[in-house]
């Protein structure tokens, strides 16, 4: 059934000396308007690559992205990117580092109404006070929350989210999950968010797409949350269904990492049988 996101068919492959490296291949998903999804899956499973191709930041080899009845053909506004490091421009204030994505976006506003959007968005994320703070003068957390508003300023129809709290300390970590969910509830934008945490990814999420590890990475299972929204982290943790949902994700990255065991042997395996075949070789 066609989605408000629609991705199919996927797939990565680059050119290397030893021959092509397919890296994701026939990923599929759909999503519904305003859903929050989760990627999640061991390092180098391909997660950063699905992301940065629905970006538009990494080209495509196969199948495509559809957002809205368009498929994507690079980047553009109508996807709101936020990496793990905000990247700012750190001589700029916060106010001036998300007027740069409003004036690409937004020419023809008037500057009073591109500087309100700008401000709004600060405001929302807890930045009413720092909207003249130079980006280099402001706390990790801060800036984070800068590289959010930023995002968010350009009224994006997709939201993707890099690991956006993975250099965060715990404490600010919550709190910006806090932060993000309740801008999200109230503009209703599509996500997609990496993460390598499976707690994070139940409390975030509508849906956890579990990947299966690379190469050849695609969508190994897809498993529902079922905690209704606006959420409570406290009613999350204490919901019935909190630990069996868990306790399937961690089955699920533990399945994983037996099979890269067993592929690990077996390529030992044949690397031992291809040298003592070279060394009974004659001359």
């Amino acid at each position: 059934m066609p989605g408000y996101i629609e991705i199919f068919n996927l797939g990565k492959t680059y050119d290397t000396p030893n021959g092509p490296a397919i890296i994701v291949e026939e990923f599929n998903l759909n999503m519904t308007q305003g859903e929050y999804i989760c990627l999640l899956g061991h390092s180098g499973c391909g997660k950063s690559t699905v992301l940065t191709m629905v970006a538009g930041l990494n080209p495509i080899t196969t199948g495509g992205v559809v957002v809205e009845n368009r498929e994507i053909d690079g980047p553009g506004p109508d996807r709101g990117v936020v990496f793990q490091s905000p990247c700012l421009m750190p001589w700029m204030t916060a106010m001036d580092n998300v007027m740069l994505g409003v004036n690409q976006v937004y020419p023809h506003a008037s500057k009073s109404e591109r500087r309100d959007m700008a401000g709004y968005y600060l405001t929302l994320v807890g930045l009413g006070n720092s909207l003249h703070t130079r980006a280099a003068d402001l706390s990790q957390g801060m800036q984070q929350r800068v590289g959010i508003a930023r995002a968010f300023a350009l009224r994006p129809k997709m939201l993707l989210l890099d690991e956006p709290f993975g250099m965060l300390d715990s404490l600010t970590r919550m709190e910006l999950q806090e932060v993000l969910l309740e801008i999200l509830v109230q503009d209703k934008v599509t996500t997609m968010m990496i993460t390598h945490d499976v707690d994070e990814a139940l409390f975030m999420s509508d849906r956890v797409v579990m990947m299966t590890n690379g190469p050849r990475a695609r969508v190994g299972k897809l498993i529902d949350i079922p905690f209704e929204r606006p959420r409570n982290r406290t009613e999350v943790l204490e919901h019935n269904a909190y630990y069996d949902i868990r306790g399937d994700m961690i089955g699920f990255l533990e399945e994983q990492d037996h099979k890269k065991l067993k592929t690990d042997a077996a390529k030992r395996e044949a690397s031992r049988d291809q040298e003592e075949q070279s060394c009974l070789a004659p001359a």
